[in-house]
């Protein structure tokens, strides 16, 4: 398991390191051709990408403590750091969709509108392609690592290119003489960020408070142990989130007459079964139940749906 986290920390880190050294340069473009062609969008564009460096480097901080292993205080393993930086880059990624609309409204209600250099374009649809590709490669490592902090911070990469959308419009907007496009594009960008940012925060928020693994896939391995030698009904099946992992725990109703070395062979028949069926699943725990059906007691004291 160790391995697979030092594994798994490599590949995040690796796809990270990208996006921060593209971010890098990102900013100092932004920020130099800015100044020089007088636009006051690609400034704070630039500023945006600057932002990006830090979360970038809270998701490889949080990464890095998820991958450490168990420890005395820390039994369960430190999995949740990784839903910790995830929560957290969603409140940032909240508070830039605002701060976004409120320099935009900001602009509309003064209407100080410039004309910026036709540089300043060039470098914002440069830094659209650019922001777009760190989104496409973060997001696809954070499906593959199912990482809540990964994919929060690809959203902050689509914001930060919605925002140069923004950035472009209101350029060409401004040297064809409608100043107010930025604004109005940044606007509607705010809006955009603020609600990817919130459905993230509650993403975050129910990893933290340990919320129930996907329904669907949960009745799909119930109907798979049902199908295994043995088993004569589920009593119960749970699941919960742990940071990128999850924990599952199975009540089985078997034969009360088996040996005790039978009943642990059908034990760890199920736990193989639901982690071949889960890539993410951290650890399983079986517990056995004697069924009452045709015994002494004339039926079964279990509810597991098959004492008629």
């Amino acid at each position: 398991m160790a391995q697979n986290h030092q594994e798994r920390f490599k590949i995040g880190n690796r796809i990270i390191l990208i996006t921060i050294i593209l971010n890098v340069l990102l900013t100092i473009m932004k920020m130099g051709i800015g100044v020089i062609g007088n636009s006051t969008a690609i400034i704070a564009d630039g500023l945006h990408s600057a932002s990006d460096i830090i979360t970038s480097v809270g998701v490889v901080l949080g990464m890095f403590l998820a991958a450490r292993p168990e420890d005395d205080q820390h039994q369960y393993g430190h999995e949740k750091a990784e839903s910790i930086a995830g929560f957290l880059l969603a409140i940032v990624l909240v508070i830039t969709g605002l701060k976004i609309g409120y320099d935009a409204i900001k602009l509309l209600a003064g209407r100080n509108f410039q004309t910026p250099h036709i540089l300043t374009a060039l470098v914002a649809a440069i830094s659209i392609i650019m922001k777009e590709y760190q989104y496409r490669i973060t997001m696809k490592a954070a499906k593959a690592l199912n990482s809540n902090a990964m994919m929060g911070d690809a959203w902050h990469h689509r914001s930060d290119a919605l925002s140069s959308v923004a950035a472009l419009v209101g350029i060409l907007g401004a040297r064809l003489g409608y100043g107010f496009l930025d604004p109005l594009a940044g606007t509607i960008v705010s809006l955009i960020v603020v609600k990817i940012g919130l459905e993230l925060l509650k993403s975050g928020i129910d990893e933290l408070m340990d919320s129930a693994i996907d329904r669907e896939k949960m009745e799909e391995i119930q109907k798979e142990i049902n199908c295994l030698e043995g088993i004569i009904a589920i009593n119960e099946l749970r699941g919960r989130k742990h940071g990128s992992k999850a924990y599952v725990d199975i009540k089985i109703c078997v034969d009360p007459l088996i040996s005790v070395y039978a009943g642990h062979n059908i034990g760890e028949k199920v736990e193989e079964l639901v982690k071949s069926k889960m890539n993410n699943v951290k650890d399983v725990i079986v517990h056995l139940d004697p069924c009452g059906r045709d015994s002494e007691y004339g039926g079964c004291t279990l509810n597991c749906g098959k004492n008629s």
